[in-house]
């Protein structure tokens, strides 16, 4: 006779074990997702953010207009030309039209929504959030197709918005301000205004 501490478990047991589990993946599954769908969001709107304020303080570093825009270009080089829907980002110099010997650089690339699926990166307002120039002291400033890329930077308040691809309640977008004096603000458009990082303040 075997001994009671010996004993496995019998089929029923087995078979309740299961189901509660595929119970419990089953409501944990939606929520995972919603959870991996922020995450990604997440995850752009703080590499556009980065990129943002990189250019920002290369400009200040160098003393010299620089140029942040969105391109698929993946090569890093001065030749790029923007793409309102690009899934990179560039950062580049833009010489001064008074040194003919001045030339642009490409500063630094980075990856915005290739590496994050199912999100859209986009601006609330046509013609705003493609192209943002920041003058040396770190304020915007208006450029007209500065160094042949396509674009103008208008030197306005400049709104980015990074949403999930599928909206439903559940899932967050994030917005990023760029101020006209370069000051960048990360919020959530959805949250109530007396929440601390709502963006109706």
């Amino acid at each position: 006779m075997l001994n009671a501490r010996h004993r496995g478990f019998s089929l029923i047991e087995l078979l309740v074990a299961v189901s509660v589990l595929a119970i419990l993946m089953a409501m944990a599954i939606p929520n995972f997702t919603t959870w991996i769908r922020n995450a990604r969001v997440r995850t752009v709107a703080e590499s556009l953010q980065s990129s943002i304020r990189l250019a920002q303080a290369e400009a200040q570093r160098r003393n010299q207009t620089v140029v942040l825009f969105r391109t698929n270009s993946k090569d890093c080089l001065p030749t790029s030309t923007a793409d309102a829907a690009g899934a990179q980002w560039q950062i580049r110099s833009v010489p001064n039209p008074l040194m003919t010997d001045d030339i642009p650089v490409a500063i630094q690339c980075g990856v915005l929504t290739d590496v994050s699926a199912g999100v859209n990166l986009t601006s609330p307002t046509p013609g705003t959030g493609t192209a943002v120039c920041f003058a040396g002291d770190g304020r915007q400033t208006t450029l007209t197709n500065p160094t042949s890329i396509g674009l103008d930077c208008t030197a306005a308040a400049t709104t980015y918005l990074v949403a999930p691809a599928a909206s439903s309640a559940e899932n967050r977008p994030l917005q990023l301000d760029v101020s006209l004096s370069g000051a960048v603000r990360m919020c959530d458009p959805g949250k109530a205004s007396t929440a601390p990082d709502s963006c109706r303040r």
